[in-house]
């Protein structure tokens, strides 16, 4: 981690770009500058007199996210996937009333959830619906891909999967599933949960190895304009395949963990030393085909 701050963050993350990236409605507001798709934002909640209006508002709703925006590590969020005679129900199969949510809205906005604990907001986002061939391997929820993105050329992959205990979330410190990626392929292989190698999914069981992403170019390209888009060197960019809309931006990350390096069975510093040798492509396919190159040849 040291040598990931000082050698990578410090030195091709600008200071005043870290705002973008920190604040998910800024994030949004510069991938949509750029044509980058992410999921809607349906509504925001910024005080706590506006509480018992997001209720109502959400009495009309059957499915959204709700997400702090400075919130990290998926901390936070809450999946509503539909709606039953008793209120609510989350991607995990409980159930809140709208009490529930109206707490966890004032939760969220007096900065419970918040990376320094001030102040925040709460946004009420399309729900992505998986792809059938991801969402096939999870437990519940929707899984993502983080692909980390360095001077813009992709440099590593990982499919995220909910389980269980991470209810309904792929974020890994959660409990969710970490799954290595051939960047060049888009297949899957092991994978990693706390620390631990695994096969096969927890929870499921089915194993983890062997099944090709969809739409694997369109997603590295996309993460590749992610990361130009916002201005930052060296991130982690998490994205979803819905299954109506395709390939989505749902965050992009400035200070990414290294995890992903346990999930593919393989160190990140050979390939960033073979992208910071290599000439930049100026354009997002041509960093993409050069992290592909780079990938299959280590």
């Amino acid at each position: 981690l040291n040598r990931r701050n000082h050698e990578f963050l410090f030195v091709h993350n600008p200071r005043d770009r870290y705002a973008l990236v920190d604040d998910k409605r800024a994030t949004k507001r510069v991938l949509a500058a750029h044509g980058v798709p992410a999921p809607a934002l349906h509504h925001v909640c910024d005080t706590q007199s506006g509480v018992r209006r997001l209720g109502e508002h959400l009495e009309a709703a059957t499915d959204f996210v709700l997400k702090p925006a400075r919130g990290a590590g998926g901390a936070g969020i809450v999946v509503i996937v539909g709606r039953a005679a008793a209120g609510f129900v989350k991607a995990s199969g409980a159930v809140l009333g709208r009490a529930d949510l109206e707490s966890h809205a004032c939760d969220v906005i007096a900065g419970a959830y918040s990376a320094r604990g001030a102040g925040d907001v709460l946004l009420v986002e399309e729900r992505v619906v998986a792809e059938a061939t991801l969402g096939a391997l999870a437990h519940r929820g929707v899984p993502d891909v983080r692909v980390l993105v360095f001077q813009g050329v992709p440099v590593l992959a990982m499919l995220r999967l909910p389980t269980r205990r991470s209810d309904g979330r792929a974020n890994l410190h959660l409990g969710g599933v970490g799954v290595g990626l051939d960047l060049a392929r888009g297949e899957t292989a092991g994978g990693v949960v706390y620390g631990r190698l695994i096969t096969t999914h927890p929870d499921t069981g089915r194993a983890l190895a062997g099944t090709r992403v969809p739409a694997w170019s369109e997603l590295l390209l996309l993460a590749a304009r992610a990361a130009e888009a916002v201005g930052l060197g060296f991130v982690g960019v998490d994205l979803v395949l819905d299954a109506g809309r395709g390939p989505l931006v749902l965050e992009v990350n400035a200070r990414p963990g290294l995890a992903i390096q346990v999930a593919n069975r393989c160190g990140l510093r050979p390939r960033l030393a073979a992208v910071a040798a290599a000439g930049i492509p100026d354009s997002a396919a041509g960093r993409v085909a050069l992290g592909q190159r780079l990938a299959a040849s280590l």
